[in-house]
């Protein structure tokens, strides 16, 4: 069985430490590759890079995931900045929105995840919430994951794929405020937080509050991995 070929977005970082060496760095954490893995897909790394070649990256994948990381730039969905909202990543927002653009636009499978789907929101012209207590980890502990429970709503792709409110690993300091066009809120925490979006049609595009990478529960990424193995072209062995 052929493995779905899964572009994930990475982190740029000024500064990374290695072995003797401190450098820039394009670099992710190793959970993704790994759920990716498990799920049945091939993981590539897709570093920040010019908008321009966004859709040309996409049409050689089967799959996108946007990833975790820094808070959304406020100006790109018209907010004045808030105090405790983090350094802006404008490389990342630009690669990753042209990123979400061109699989929307090929049908490519698309998953958000937790700044993804934040950014999966904002490009299709919602707002967030720049700041929220309860979700940050335990007891608000900076760099420590926390869990609490997400239900799902009845009826969505998402409660398809995880029909009955599970644990799951968050840490997260903004959410969804407004919707984005054609967005439907598929689950959310006790709070009334947002916790997955997604596209009602045909296409296959999720986004999800959490970090299904921090955990064992390879749902999500095995939906989106199963969807684009039926995608894949049927390739005929040779005589």
């Amino acid at each position: 069985m052929n493995r779905p070929l899964i572009g994930i977005s990475t982190y740029l970082e000024a500064s990374a430490r290695w072995g003797v060496w401190d450098l820039p760095a394009t670099l992710l954490p190793a959970g993704y590759s790994r759920l990716v893995r498990e799920a049945g897909g091939l993981a590539a790394l897709l570093p920040p890079d010019s908008p321009d070649l966004a859709a040309s990256v996409v049409a050689r994948l089967d799959a996108v995931v946007v990833a975790g990381g820094p808070d959304v730039e406020p100006e790109r969905y018209g907010a004045v900045r808030d105090p405790r909202t983090g350094p802006p990543a404008p490389e990342r927002d630009a690669w990753e929105v042209a990123l979400i653009e061109a699989a929307l636009k090929s049908g490519t499978p698309l998953l958000g995840i937790c700044r993804g789907m934040q950014l999966l929101n904002v490009a299709l012209g919602g707002t967030l919430t720049q700041h929220l207590d309860g979700h940050a980890g335990p007891g608000g502990v900076t760099g420590v994951i926390g869990t609490h429970t997400v239900a799902p709503v009845p009826g969505t792709r998402y409660a398809s794929v995880v029909p009955a409110a599970c644990t799951v690993p968050a840490y997260h300091h903004q959410a969804v405020d407004r919707l984005g066009a054609g967005l439907v809120a598929s689950a959310h925490a006790a709070d009334g937080t947002v916790e997955a979006v997604e596209l009602p049609g045909p296409g296959w595009v999720l986004g999800v509050q959490w970090h299904p990478e921090m955990g064992d529960d390879v749902r999500v990424m095995g939906a989106l991995v199963a969807t684009a193995r039926l995608a894949e072209p049927v390739i005929e062995p040779a005589p």
